[in-house]
């Protein structure tokens, strides 16, 4: 297939640039992935989709204020580092800028000198590695001083960092928000589990790869970047539970997805596992656990709108995402989402107020 196969057009003023007030006030649309139907509801609804027996697999990945701004030495010009991976010992692999005059030897600074940095190396592609000094512990310095790494495509100035989080999010470790599950509030998930689902974690820390555009002509060329992942014992057991019982997986994100069809057996039976991955995932791929996926509306062209085209079918993904240009739905990482499953129609729960599931527009 190629590349172009997954191009949509997206009017630039659909782009969400701010969070909504209330998080689980996004619209959802749910998708069936058997004959296409769509239908459209908002977040809080999604519980009516969600089956007593089923799992719900989350990320609970915590975004680093990864984005430093700071001064070269000894001039004082200005400097830009983002952190990518920690290689250990107060050494990161990050990007920086402006490149040219970030070469091995340079010294930097940040907040008058309560961190500074040497680079140390350049490595394939033209990331930086990078040693920093400071007194105390390196993420306490981070929170005062960094700034969330928020996607290119968002121009305006985030005003609280922890809507760039989720709820539940624990282990620091991403550059980018596991943005699905920035839909998510604390009742939401009690009301989730008080309907009979069990909620389970796994941990992949997104790296700004995620971003990165699909530049080849066959989509089967494209290298696909590396993300370290970790899915617990509990998690394993749990899935395998619940699909031993003839319960589905719903996924939040495909980043969830991604960390559970890793590691899965071709069986769908799941062990703790963690490490690197670097699974690419479009259309042809067999999916070994994933039977439900809840995601954002995701860039053209894009590795993540393959995957998305690999579970529901590129022909009923393509026609969803124009439906929702058509009505007007925010899209990426501030965005609203989608709630993809086989037999929907079937089995969700209507709405008592048939106005509650219209497209009412009172989130934006």
């Amino acid at each position: 297939m190629k590349t172009s196969d997954f191009y949509y057009d997206l009017p630039q003023e659909l782009i969400a640039q701010t969070p909504i007030p209330q998080r689980d006030a996004s619209r959802l649309m749910t998708l069936d992935r058997a004959t296409g139907k769509t239908e459209h509801r908002h977040f809080y609804e999604l519980p009516d989709f969600l089956h007593p027996g089923d799992c719900l697999i989350l990320n609970d990945s915590r975004v680093l204020p990864a984005r430093l701004l700071g001064q070269r030495l000894p001039g004082g010009g200005a400097c830009e580092v983002l952190l990518l991976t920690d290689r250990g010992e107060g050494t990161w692999e990050c990007l920086v800028r402006p490149g040219r005059k970030m070469r091995p030897g340079a010294m930097l600074s940040f907040g008058n000198g309560e961190l500074t940095a040497e680079v140390t190396g350049e490595i394939k592609g033209g990331n930086r590695l990078v040693h920093f000094t400071y007194q105390g512990i390196f993420l306490e310095v981070l929170e005062r001083l960094g700034k969330m790494p928020l996607p290119p495509y968002i121009k305006a100035e985030l005003q609280d960092r922890e809507r760039y989080q989720t709820v539940y999010s624990r282990h620091n470790g991403s550059a980018a928000a596991p943005t699905a599950g920035l839909h998510f509030t604390p009742e939401l998930l009690a009301a989730i589990a008080a309907k009979g689902v069990e909620i389970g974690y796994v941990t992949l820390h997104v790296g700004l790869g995620t971003f990165r555009p699909v530049k080849e002509e066959d989509i089967t060329d494209h290298t696909m970047h590396s993300e370290y992942c970790i899915l617990s014992q509990e998690t394993a057991a749990l899935i395998n539970r619940t699909r031993a019982a003839g319960g589905r997986c719903v996924c939040v994100g495909t980043t969830s997805c991604r960390t559970l069809e890793s590691w899965a057996g071709e069986d769908g039976r799941m062990e703790a596992r963690s490490g690197w991955t670097d699974i690419y995932i479009y259309p042809g791929y067999r999916f070994k656990v994933t039977d439900a996926l809840v995601t954002n509306f995701h860039l053209p062209e894009s590795t993540l709108i393959m995957l998305v085209s690999a579970f529901a079918g590129q022909e009923h993904v393509l026609a969803a995402y124009q439906k929702a240009v058509r009505e007007k739905y925010r899209f990426f990482s501030f965005g609203d989402a989608m709630f993809i499953a086989s037999g929907i129609d079937e089995n969700a729960e209507k709405p008592e107020n048939p106005e509650k599931s219209t497209v009412s527009g009172d989130n934006r």
